[in-house]
């Protein structure tokens, strides 16, 4: 038998062992027995100089070939065992993966916001059922039975002849019937009002609403109180207008308005092009309806607000487009996590 022959055969002893290997410890003592400096393979390497020219090349050249094979067989076989032996291991040190988490919604971080500024002045949380009854939804706040609003253009109403109440002033009716003065409480809430959804209006919205009942309370008690909201919701820069208006639960009445924030006064969409958006109604509130509530409106009286809380979240983080609370688009809602 050749040293040829001899070389083909610590080939396939080595192939077969290595197919036999079950961990890469076992691999590597057939890489030392068969190419480590005392190995087969080795040693034939070693003495093709005590050979003959001719059969130096030939034994050489197979000797080498078997080696590079060898080690590439090895190479291969080692990564496989090394998953194999993975498997489904948790690896410590790999960085970890954190768990996507919810957030509160940005129209309701702008709730918590004002509801929080008018607890520091004194203001209780008070909350009532989205689903109103006629009576105090409208008759308790002093809406003639042929009020326009009313009409089912927009109010939405529901069986039983219920309806989805249009702003959160009911709970007033209610806290007036069951509290005895001094009353001063805020009333967060969803409301609902058929409308024609847009840049500035939908059918659902929120609403902060809020009240103070006592002896000798005037328009001037609201300003201050609207005012001081204002100036900690917007900031101490923050342009305010009051305008005269009317609402049937209140008399006098009034809006209010804030310079535009997406225009800097200039005029955009959202304003309307008048630089200024309104953001709540106020005013004193109507004796009717304390008397209706079972108070003497010659002894009390009250100022009530209502804030659309859409409206200030779009002018203090610049968004220029109220579907965009309601569209559930990810994209923009984490921008506010």
């Amino acid at each position: 038998m050749s040293l040829t022959d001899d070389v083909a055969r610590l080939r396939q002893e080595a192939f077969d062992e290595i197919g036999r290997a079950d961990s890469p410890e076992r691999l590597n003592q057939i890489q030392i027995k068969y190419l480590g400096r005392k190995g087969a393979v080795t040693a034939v390497l070693k003495g093709l100089k005590d050979l003959a020219l001719d059969e130096r090349k030939k034994v050489g050249a197979a000797a080498n070939r078997v080696r590079a094979e060898l080690e590439e067989q090895i190479k291969e076989t080692l990564g496989k065992l090394s998953v194999a032996a993975a498997g489904d291991a948790f690896d410590y040190t790999l960085p970890g993966t954190a768990p996507r988490l919810g957030a509160i919604h940005i129209v309701n971080q702008v709730i918590d916001e004002a509801c929080l500024i008018f607890q520091r002045m004194g203001f209780a949380i008070e909350r009532g059922p989205d689903i109103e009854t006629d009576y105090y939804n409208f008759e308790a706040l002093n809406f003639p039975p042929d009020h326009p609003a009313r009409d089912m253009q927009d109010t939405m109403f529901v069986e039983g002849n219920g309806v989805l109440r249009t702003h959160t002033t009911p709970v007033q009716a209610r806290v007036l019937e069951t509290q005895k003065p001094p009353i001063k409480a805020i009333t967060p809430g969803l409301c609902f009002r058929n409308e024609a959804i847009s840049t500035r209006s939908h059918v659902a919205f929120h609403q902060v609403d809020g009240f103070l009942v006592d002896e000798g309370v005037t328009m001037g008690d609201l300003k201050g109180a609207l005012v001081a909201f204002c100036k900690a919701f917007f900031g101490e820069k923050v342009a305010i207008r009051f305008r005269p208006s009317f609402f049937p639960f209140t008399e006098p009445s009034a809006e209010v308005d804030v310079s535009c924030f997406l225009c800097d006064g200039k005029g955009c969409q959202v304003c309307k092009q008048t630089g200024w958006l309104e953001i709540l109604g106020c005013g004193m509130i109507h004796p009717a309806v304390l008397e209706k509530a079972g108070h003497d409106p010659e002894k009390y009286t009250g100022y009530a607000f209502g804030i659309g809380m859409e409206r200030p979240a779009m002018l203090k983080y610049r968004i220029n487009d109220i579907r965009l609370f309601f569209n559930n688009d990810v994209r923009f809602l984490k921008q506010f996590c």
